[in-house]
């Protein structure tokens, strides 16, 4: 996830639920590109799925929205959110 040096702000995003079925990683890849949005996923285990992300607040609000929704075959009950630090150097 290199492009994620060129923004400001990176958070770590993780999203609980019935979050097992194979459309939602591809879906979240396919969301996150649409935004513009740098990002690495890192599937935490049975409903947990953990997510770095980078870009424009905002955006990341939307990529929280969309997930939130998600597609059909998702149960999203909460998604955490938490700053990660920038890089010292």
């Amino acid at each position: 996830m290199s492009e994620q040096n060129r923004y400001p702000w990176r958070e770590r995003m993780t999203i609980l639920g019935d979050v097992e079925a194979a459309s939602f990683l591809p879906w979240i890849e396919r969301h996150a590109a649409k935004l513009g949005l740098a990002h690495a996923i890192c599937v935490g285990g049975p409903g947990r799925i953990e997510l770095e992300i980078a870009g424009p607040a905002e955006l990341i609000d939307m990529m929280e929205m969309g997930c939130s929704l998600g597609p059909i075959d998702v149960w999203v009950d909460a998604i955490h959110r938490a700053p990660v630090a920038g890089e010292s150097g």
